[in-house]
């Protein structure tokens, strides 16, 4: 993994998908409860491969899949609950809504994860950790993510 600093963004590099979910395992651990993080990316960027390793860093030991067709998926970790969430079916933030999503964008007692939110981007929360995923040119197993962290309190990394 390499990492470089450009303005209040934090860019990740990982050359396998082990390497992805290590760095998200130890993210997750400094990640407050109560946090949205919005996941962006296209098909096969990495997106659920961050959110297994982040809910291992959670004490989850369940297999985490994509919710695509229940959208939402919950998950019981050592002190909270990590709400894994698929946006990929939704039009827009106004379905995110109509399916209770409100209790989503504030989970009191848990952790927040949205693959494709920028199709709710619109009601994401001012606060919300979004990190964008990207595969690198001509590079199978690589990938690379910019984390913005909106003046959140982040303890790890």
């Amino acid at each position: 993994m390499s990492v470089r600093k450009h303005d209040d963004r934090k860019h990740y590099f990982f050359l396998s998908s082990e390497e992805t979910q290590a760095f998200a395992a130890d993210y997750a651990t400094g990640i407050p409860t109560g946090s949205v993080i919005a996941l962006i990316g296209d098909l096969g960027t990495g997106k659920t491969t961050f959110t297994q390793g982040f809910a291992r860093g959670l004490g989850i030991t369940e297999q985490v899949g994509s919710p695509t067709f229940k959208i939402v998926s919950e998950y019981e970790g050592n002190h909270l609950i990590l709400y894994h969430v698929d946006c990929y079916r939704l039009k827009n933030g106004a379905d995110f809504l109509n399916i209770g999503g409100e209790t989503l964008l504030n989970p009191d007692n848990g952790i927040t994860v949205i693959e494709w939110a920028d199709i709710i981007e619109e009601i994401l929360p001012a606060e919300a950790i979004v990190i964008h995923f990207n595969r690198i040119p001509g590079k199978a197993d690589h990938r690379g993510i910019i984390i913005e962290e909106h003046g959140n309190e982040i303890i790890s990394t």
